[in-house]
């Protein structure tokens, strides 16, 4: 079999499909396998027809018509599938060949395989791909990490099928082993967060000011041509607008409110948690997901527990304004939250992030596109030691102009009785973050108090720790310390 193939993927539901397509369009002759062969020949008979597409029936063929060095890109589903593919492939590849895996996996598991796959002689990357099936036919954002002597060999193919945002490809390299995956990690846990601040603003308009969805068409898709700006207010307001074809009525009343999730915006959280970082919007938008999945229960509190009436009286278009500050006031915190666990993770797992590379990648192609990114690119280019995107300038005059309105939301929307978990703890990160002392010394008086865990002082250095006898019967021996 002639070795022609420019690159071969593995797997072809909808994603894998739309991919090669989009490496077909781009000149490039694409290899196609899928365990079940009959996917092949349905996908050279349908979508891939006329094409240059190959398809083959076996991963040793596969191999076989792959032009050296082998690129073989794995579009399965992540875990298991992944590492049995893997080792499928290694003995039938050579020296210098490279694995590719385009899922969803967890960062520590693209860690295990690039050391593996690099220990047989070979090269892996673990690439996050946004977008979902437009972005794969048309344009992604793609965030590939792994070994870096691969990159080469496979910018040519990503660079070219990528989305572009002046000229520019929403694709480079990202870093050493699971960087690329953990950058996609954080995409998908901000891609949680700003569902859920959307989804708070589509409840105060709906319950609150009783709009209709014609209303509410209008003030997202207003809200889409300023400062919000988005794939996710655009197609929001697209939502707003569609009817069921059964009745003509709002297809979104239609529409069950209980919440799926497919792990990464957990898997953020953890993160967040294990690296000492307080991504605390994103953990609200994933608790908000868990409780919407509690539906039966959530029918019968309704019937159990009261509160207030959801309704919000005032000027509306004052409150509007209100709401549109807090959402744009969120998600800056949001943004800043994620920056900083990938600031983290980049010390903590010897990665060399370019946090503005990061952004422009985002610009474009995936589902958090939006042209808030290129403030973030600027900000990021003109100081790249910044650790905080809330020291900018530009993001501290913006939140504090937002300020006003942000608080006046969360609190029309307590009384009102109708929850903001993202908006309220991304105001309360603000609050913390700006407060020069907490309440934390209490915390450390009573840790010290009923399990001598020790505590610091405001008139000594840093590091140095002091235990209190407060009962008099407590002794000197203090409990050892540890850091989160």
């Amino acid at each position: 079999m002639e070795s022609s193939a420019d690159i071969g993927v593995v797997g072809l539901a909808v994603m894998g499909r739309n991919l090669i397509m989009n490496m077909n369009d781009h000149g490039f002759v694409v290899a196609a396998y899928n365990r079940t062969t009959e996917r092949v020949d349905e996908f050279l008979e349908g979508d891939a027809a006329g094409s240059d597409v190959v398809g083959v029936h076996s991963l040793e063929d596969l191999v076989e018509v792959l032009k050296p060095p082998r690129r073989v890109m794995l579009m399965i589903k992540a875990g298991d599938p992944v590492d049995k593919t893997i080792d499928t492939l290694l003995p039938l590849l050579e020296s210098g060949d490279i694995i590719i895996d385009g899922g969803n996996s967890l960062f520590t598991d693209t860690m295990k395989r690039t050391a593996r796959v690099e220990a047989a002689g070979m090269r892996y990357i673990g690439t996050g791909v946004s977008g979902g099936e437009e972005g794969a036919r048309h344009g992604p954002s793609i965030m590939p990490g792994g070994t870096g002597s691969a990159w080469e060999h496979v910018r040519p193919i990503f660079q070219a099928i990528a989305a572009k945002v002046d000229d520019t490809p929403c694709c480079d390299w990202v870093g050493d082993d699971g960087a690329g995956h953990y950058v996609k990690m954080v995409h998908n846990g901000i891609e949680y967060g700003d569902m859920q601040v959307i989804g708070e603003a589509y409840d105060i308009m709906r319950r609150g000011l009783g709009m209709s969805y014609d209303e509410m068409h209008e003030v997202f898709a207003r809200w889409n041509r300023g400062k919000l700006d988005s794939y996710l207010i655009e197609i929001t307001a697209d939502i707003m607008a569609t009817s069921d074809d059964a009745g003509g009525d709002p297809l979104l009343e239609k529409i069950l409110d209980a919440a799926g999730q497919k792990g990464t915006g957990k898997w953020t959280v953890i993160s967040s948690m294990e690296l000492g970082q307080p991504v605390t919007l994103v953990g609200e938008a994933v608790y908000a997901r868990i409780v919407s999945s509690l539906k039966d229960q959530r029918v019968t509190a309704a019937r159990v527990l009261s509160g207030p009436s959801p309704v919000i009286d005032g000027d509306r278009d004052q409150i509007l304004d209100d709401l549109e500050d807090a959402l744009y006031a969120s998600k800056i915190v949001s943004y800043a939250q994620g920056f900083m666990l990938m600031d983290e993770a980049a010390d903590v797992y010897n990665w060399n992030l370019d946090f503005a590379g990061i952004a422009s990648m985002w610009r474009g192609g995936c589902i958090i596109r939006s042209r808030f990114l290129s403030d973030i690119m600027e900000a990021y280019a003109s100081t790249p030691e910044l650790r905080q995107l809330l020291l900018n300038d530009f993001f501290a005059a913006e939140v504090t102009a937002a300020q006003p309105g942000w608080r006046r939301t969360i609190g029309r929307a307590v009384a009102a009785g109708i929850p903001t978990p993202a908006y309220s703890s991304a105001l309360a990160f603000f609050d913390a973050y700006r407060t020069e002392r907490l309440p934390a010394s209490l915390i450390q008086a009573q840790r010290d108090y009923f399990g001598a865990h020790t505590y610091e002082r405001v008139d000594r250095e840093r590091g140095e720790f002091f235990h209190t006898n407060w009962t008099g019967t407590g002794g000197d021996v203090s409990s050892s310390s540890y850091e989160v």
